[in-house]
């Protein structure tokens, strides 16, 4: 995102954060009904149309130190490690809404199955910086817990939610082994939740699988995907994933909703089927 213009001042512009050095301004940031200070970073996005990219080759410059760095949307360690950055480009710039809209989705099947969210035990499979469970935590859910292939995500979560998890994993559940497995196992999972992370290599479909497979029988899943791996041409490995799981009824959908996840660098939107539903059986 651009550097802030509304007439606040940008004046001894280099600012340290986690060893990165950016001209930066303050901005208020709400969440959850707090406010809190946060960094501006010099983001520009290219002259080339959006269009022409995939959306895990979309990229923005940042202008750090007088140098002006390249960084991919999906190059995740490097924004994490920038304070504020994550959702200064997704939610601010973008409008990303994804993390609230499965929240309030799953709360509203929950309620009306008379199961309190207060009760659950969530795991937040691909959980980066936190958002999902910081969305999650207003509705009182009683064990959070976050795992994520990035180290720098762990890091991100713990600097900008202190709290929010009871447990965060670095892991890649692809091969997790039996020690994290049972580890695991032993939170007792009624619901795992994947938000803005399936479908583009982020999370493979084995991961998925293995999460799946954590939550108890008749257990809670909430995830989005983008609306094209639904289309019956699509043969990718997550696509046929999850139309396998529908058609098997391994999973009860109770809501399945297009919607704008966000905007493309051009401004079109992307759009998103936001899925909330039951686990009836694992997945072999």
């Amino acid at each position: 995102m651009r550097t802030d213009r509304s007439g606040q001042s940008s004046s001894g512009a280099a600012v340290a954060e986690s060893g990165v050095r950016a001209a930066v301004s303050e901005h208020t940031y709400s969440t959850n009904g707090e406010s809190f200070a946060r960094l501006r970073y010099a983001v520009k996005l290219p002259r080339i149309r959006g269009q022409s990219l995939a959306q895990d080759e979309a990229f923005f410059f940042l202008e750090e130190n007088g140098e002006r760095k390249r960084i991919r949307f999906h190059d995740y360690g490097e924004i994490y490690r920038r304070k504020g950055l994550y959702e200064q480009l997704f939610y601010d710039r973008l409008k990303c809404t994804s993390p609230t809209r499965l929240a309030e989705w799953l709360h509203q099947s929950c309620s009306e199955e008379g199961e309190p969210m207060q009760a659950m035990r969530v795991l937040d499979l691909g959980a980066g910086n936190g958002m999902v469970a910081e969305a999650l935590l207003k509705y009182g859910v009683s064990r959070l817990v976050g795992i994520d292939i990035l180290p720098e995500a762990k890091v991100a979560a713990e600097r900008d939610r202190a709290g929010v998890y009871d447990a965060y994993y670095v892991a890649d559940l692809t091969k997790p082994g039996e020690e994290l497995l049972e580890e695991l196992r032993e939170w007792s999972f009624d619901c795992i939740t994947t938000v803005a992370a399936l479908g583009f290599g982020d999370i493979p479909p084995e991961a998925f699988i293995t999460g799946f497979n954590l939550v108890r029988d008749g257990g809670w899943v909430c995830f989005n995907i983008r609306d094209t791996f639904l289309n019956e041409s699509d043969t990718s490995g997550f696509s046929m994933l999850i139309r396998a799981m529908m058609q098997t009824q391994a999973l009860e959908v109770h809501r399945m909703i297009r919607y704008r996840h966000r905007y493309s660098i051009d401004g079109v939107p992307l759009m998103y089927y936001g899925i909330v539903g039951r686990k009836r059986a694992e997945i072999e």
